[in-house]
């Protein structure tokens, strides 16, 4: 058994803000007792201007939210998954990057978002990712102390197909930060989490951004840690906060061999 911990943040486009608000809930975690402490998408700067974040933005070995977690991961002795934050790859290139640091403060692995949230949902609200960011195009998966999980990033959801590679590569857990928009999470945000923990008897870690931006940007928030089987463990609605669960390992596994679903492709 283990304990895991979704923080639930507001982002805006001030890193130094941003790295205050998480450390202050990363103590928080610490006090619950958790193990293993997951931000949302897009943690440390919250905005799609291209040429603003070209500004800002810097490589890993460069960026103060990550230099940050990974002394708090150090100084804690706690696993932190970092949801996302923009990475510039080179002089007109960033990623959508989701970076995974152990107890020690080392990087461990990292991922890219795949899937770009390129869609126009009314004449007001419409989103274009892909001419901000590069995707990505390798799934990951990392043996945690506790098994593996796989890694994804909000949009990442809507593509079923990610999650059962993830499942078939031996992930027991999965993790969704997310900025799921307003608009669409009180439509699918839960329904979505829950059908691929189903689908994939794996554990569903997602972290949210929840609430009205500094930009006029409204996020859905509920933070969700769900069970192999659907269940919702804890939840989070709108504020900046955090919520810890304690995680069974072997359930995933032995749910697999009640329903052998992942067997029949």
């Amino acid at each position: 058994m283990f304990r895991v911990s979704c923080i639930q943040l507001r982002s805006n486009n001030n890193i130094y803000h941003n790295l205050r608000i998480t450390t202050k809930l990363i103590k928080k975690a610490v006090k619950q007792k958790t193990d293993f402490i997951l931000t949302p998408e897009v943690s440390s700067h919250f905005s799609l201007k291209k040429r603003e974040l070209l500004k800002i933005c810097t490589s890993m070995s460069q960026d103060i939210y990550l230099n940050g977690i990974k002394k708090l991961a150090k100084k804690y002795k706690k696993w932190i998954l970092i949801g996302s934050l923009v990475i510039k790859v080179t002089n007109n290139k960033l990623v959508n990057r989701s970076v995974l640091i152990d107890r020690r403060g080392k990087i461990r692995s990292y991922y890219d978002k795949i899937h770009m949230y390129d869609v126009k949902l009314s004449k007001k609200e419409k989103y274009f990712e892909s001419k901000t960011f590069t995707s990505g195009k390798n799934i990951k998966t990392f043996n945690l102390p506790w098994g593996k999980i796989g890694f994804s990033i909000c949009y990442d959801l809507r593509f079923p197909n990610l999650y059962r590679k993830l499942s078939k590569a031996g992930s027991l857990f999965l993790s969704v930060p997310s900025a799921f928009t307003e608009t669409t999470g009180k439509k699918h945000w839960h329904s979505l989490l829950q059908a691929r923990a189903i689908e994939n008897f794996c554990y569903i870690f997602a972290p949210a951004q929840g609430g009205k931006h500094y930009n006029g940007r409204k996020t859905f928030g509920h933070s969700l840690i769900v069970s192999p089987d659907g269940i919702i463990i804890k939840e989070l609605k709108k504020s900046e906060d955090v919520i810890t669960a304690k995680i069974n390992p072997k359930l995933p596994n032995y749910l697999r061999t009640r329903i052998p679903s992942l067997k029949g492709e």
